[in-house]
């Protein structure tokens, strides 16, 4: 689950890693009153205008600006507000911007030099170890460093039987070249974020930039925050920060029945009942010359009604020009799949425009394959994975 700016923010700041503070508004009258706020609690004359939005690059999109009075934190928040912020991360037609984040001026003139650092905090699948990824090269996509200058760019994994121990959180400020005081704060702030990803069962913190302040404080001035949604279980309080108007409302609905769903590019939907299963049929359906328009998965059950709700997430997808239903019957018997893929067919009617290619595989297996073959619906079946990549060929062709 993704989070805003100024949700990660106050995640962050719950386990004592100082960040660049700020209040969010929804429209330019209320953003010129949080202005007034903050200034009044951090002293900040000038003020930054944050899009909130779920992708990165939002200040090469002009989703970030500054504003030197309140008359143009009006201006510029309502500007922002509202517009369709295209940057990198975003689809081709951007993403509506519903809110700003209303942040303090940090950039302020002092006695030491003013630096920014790259830092993220995520699992190394390799190693099976969480990672703190940093690089001296802060404020720019960290893809261009590894591409250009990845020599800079630093990893320090973390033994999960013992944690991030203190020479760790030392050698990540010796490598960033601090000292001092700025030292001191580095080391606590690497020890807090730390906390804090492993204590909200995160799967990703990336700050970007961490900034060394002119009188050497550590401040997060970004925070983007992906939570695993496994965990959210044990974090109620963060579930209710789930922003659904960010996400694709084809995966809400899917997730509304207990579906999961990922929307892709391809030309063949997928209905599948266990993750392993869905990779593996993503991979017959490219062996087979044509690219996969979802990872759909039904979980144990597959009754007439999920099959039907199922059929129809897929279907919203214009691309889709075949599906291929791939069950494995452990749990639940292939028999019953089989019959439910026909009720679902047959209540669907003449909504269903594209070949169905079903490959049940397990308990009845034989006896599914006879319910399909003699329901009268054009629906194609298959055992074996390569005779139902012959199939999805055959539909296709």
């Amino acid at each position: 689950m993704n989070l805003h700016e100024f949700q990660g923010k106050q995640i962050l700041s719950s386990y004592g890693v100082r960040v660049q503070r700020g209040h969010v508004a929804n429209t330019a009258e209320e953003a010129v009153t949080v202005a007034k706020q903050l200034t009044e609690e951090t002293g900040t004359g000038w003020h930054v205008i944050k899009a909130q939005i779920h992708a990165g690059g939002r200040g090469k999109g002009g989703g970030v600006k500054l504003a030197k009075n309140l008359d143009q934190v009006k201006e510029i928040a309502g500007q922002i507000i509202g517009m369709d912020l295209i940057t990198p991360q975003t689809p081709p037609e951007g993403k509506k911007v519903n809110k700003v984040l209303i942040a303090e001026d940090v950039y302020y003139p002092g006695d030491g030099e003013i630096s920014e650092f790259y830092m993220s905090v995520l699992l190394n699948r390799a190693t099976g170890r969480n990672m703190i990824m940093y690089s001296t090269e802060g404020g720019m996509d960290i893809e261009e460093v590894a591409e250009h200058t990845p020599h800079l760019i630093f990893t320090e994994e973390i033994d999960p039987s013992v944690g991030l121990q203190g020479f760790q959180a030392r050698k990540i400020a010796f490598n960033l070249g601090l000292s001092g005081g700025a030292f001191k704060e580095m080391v606590k702030f690497v020890d807090s974020l730390y906390n804090a990803y492993i204590g909200c069962d995160a799967s990703m913190f990336e700050i970007n930039p961490v900034l060394k302040t002119s009188d050497d404080k550590i401040i997060a001035v970004d925070a983007k925050v992906t939570l695993d949604d496994n965990a959210l279980y044990r974090h109620a309080d963060y579930a209710e920060m789930r922003d659904e108007s960010e996400e694709r409302p084809i995966e809400v609905e899917a997730k509304a029945a207990g579906l999961n769903y990922v929307d892709l590019d391809g030309t063949v939907g997928c209905m599948v009942n266990g993750a392993g299963l869905a990779m593996a049929t993503m991979d017959l359906i490219k062996y087979a010359g044509f690219e996969p328009a979802n990872f759909l998965d039904v979980g144990g059950t597959a009754d007439a009604k999920r099959v039907e709700i199922a059929f129809r997430i897929i279907l919203k997808d214009p691309n889709v020009k075949a599906i291929l239903i791939n069950i494995f019957g452990g749990i639940v018997r292939c028999d019953r799949v089989a019959q439910g893929i026909v009720d679902a067919y047959k209540n669907m009617g003449d909504e269903i425009k594209v070949p169905i290619i079903v490959r049940l595989q397990g308990t009845n297996a034989d006896l599914a394959k006879q319910i399909i073959d003699e329901s009268g619906m054009p629906i194609l079946s298959a055992i074996e994975f390569q005779e139902a990549s012959d199939r999805v060929k055959e539909a296709l062709s």
